[in-house]
């Protein structure tokens, strides 16, 4: 089971990206699902989480710029976002708890956690 990231990428002030999470190798379920990220000299700092049932927290620092959102099916977590600032220069991680499925299709407990490898976004002009 990994968790592979993708989307970062160098954007100007104002721009926008979407980074993607996707999980892949026998998956029951993912359960909770973070996007920290951290940036040069600073500590990694959570951005957002979303949980199976869909709900979503956010962070100060993206809240109404970011959203974060996911696909069931193709055990896949986004992080949208818009209004993009040279302050969220940063290596984005996502993290999941998620559950394992055994060979008759049950959960197995229990979950584990994975990180990302992490993907560079840099706000730059």
């Amino acid at each position: 089971v990994q968790l592979q990231a993708s989307g970062g990428g160098l954007v100007q002030p104002g721009g926008c990206l979407r980074l993607s999470c996707a999980a892949s190798g026998n998956i029951f379920s993912m359960n909770i699902m973070y996007w920290y990220r951290q940036a040069p000299g600073k500590q990694r700092e959570l951005v957002a989480s979303i949980t199976s049932g869909d709900t979503a927290r956010y962070a100060d620092s993206g809240l109404d710029r970011f959203t974060i959102s996911r696909d069931k099916a193709k055990n896949t977590v986004y992080l949208q976002m818009n209004s993009l600032k040279p302050e969220d220069t940063a290596v984005y991680y996502c993290n999941v708890n998620l559950s394992l499925k055994d060979e008759h299709g049950y959960p197995v407990a229990p979950p584990i956690v994975l990180w990302g490898q992490g993907t560079l976004v840099t706000v730059s002009s």
